[in-house]
């Protein structure tokens, strides 16, 4: 499947462009933005790595083989490109034992930058944003540079449309082909992992199906009948409808409405809202089931993405490089997809 079908229209129309996204390893950068006091005591060992050309699980492996402690034993807040400079938590519970020195790990591909205690684990999640400096090369304009800086006011300004990227869904959609296989079928994977991926995978492309026939209608960033409404950093929701006359924070990107996430049970949106919700459900409805029937329940996500701390600097005539803060669990590259046609010169 293409990009197009896995996630949806752009919401500012056509691509401005074309750009080479990831041609090395600092083009892509993510640091992970922790706002936690640390204890300074406790049977949790956090650290703040950087690594490239490592997978999360990967570190999580070596951090555990190095404190000689089951892999289980070692968390963190979020998986991290491979293909990427990436600066994130982990933390590793050693009760009773004083935290070995983690430096002597410290090579080209990982390096330790901070150590703490703490009393408790580190929870997935649990950041408070990510931020993001990314380097696009070999780029071509097909309108004037001051048409790019009308783009990129709007979306500093309005967001995006706050899609799963093409990565949830594997190379060509094929973790979303392997999961309709499963859905046809009635059945479940063996494998606990195989299962969660592909039921989130699902789950993803249905959302985002619903988000695509807002951002077509023009509703992805409005206030419609029965919209249920969340914070950007909260996971909790309320309908749209308790919202006063002069409170400005939806115009402030600080509320946004949401969209479901399938599973089993009623729909809390309302009206054509649901309505929305509902026929996304009909078109894809042995996904639905098998969503609902594996367990899973009714969710909600934000159809709106703040683009906050949004910066651009021109490294060369074909080089720019930008950097911006986005929310836990969402996507840089559907931001960048605003902007231009993507290619990637590495792969995971």
């Amino acid at each position: 499947m293409t990009e197009a079908e896995l996630l949806g229209p752009r919401a500012y129309g056509a691509a401005l462009g074309r750009a080479w996204l990831k041609s090395a390893p600092l083009d892509f950068q993510v640091n992970e933005v922790l706002d936690i006091p640390f204890t300074g005591e406790g049977e949790h060992s956090w650290l703040y790595i950087e690594k490239q050309q490592l997978n999360t699980e990967q570190v999580a492996k070596r951090l555990a083989e190095f404190a000689q402690v089951p892999v289980r034993q070692v968390s963190y807040a979020g998986l991290k490109d491979k293909q990427a400079i990436t600066r994130q938590w982990f933390s590793l519970q050693l009760p009773g034992k004083q935290s070995p020195d983690f430096t002597q790990l410290n090579s080209e591909q990982l390096k330790v930058l901070q150590q703490a205690r703490h009393q408790r684990k580190l929870q997935r999640g649990s950041h408070k944003a990510n931020q993001f400096v990314i380097t696009l090369r070999q780029l071509a304009l097909d309108v004037a540079p001051e048409e790019l800086e009308q783009r990129l006011a709007q979306i500093s300004q309005q967001g995006v449309p706050n899609y799963f990227g093409p990565q949830r869904f594997g190379r060509e959609g094929f973790n979303l082909a392997f999961a309709r296989q499963f859905a046809a079928s009635h059945s479940l994977p063996d494998k606990r992992n195989v299962r969660s991926r592909l039921l989130s995978t699902a789950r993803s492309f249905l959302f985002n199906q619903i988000l695509a026939q807002r951002v077509t209608s023009g509703e992805w960033n409005q206030l419609i009948s029965g919209d249920i409404l969340s914070f950007t950093d909260s996971a909790s929701f309320f309908p749209a409808a308790e919202m006063q006359a002069d409170d400005l924070r939806f115009a402030q990107l600080d509320t946004h409405p949401t969209g479901a996430l399938w599973g089993k049970g009623e729909l809390v949106s309302s009206a054509q809202a649901a309505a929305y919700e509902h026929s996304v459900a009909e078109q894809e409805a042995d996904l639905a089931s098998w969503l609902a029937a594996a367990g899973l329940k009714q969710e909600r996500r934000n159809l709106r993405l703040p683009v906050k701390q949004l910066t651009v600097k021109w490294l060369d005539a074909d080089a720019l490089q930008l950097a911006f803060q986005l929310p836990v669990g969402c996507y840089a590259t559907v931001v960048l997809r605003e902007l231009f046609e993507l290619t990637t010169a590495v792969s995971e």
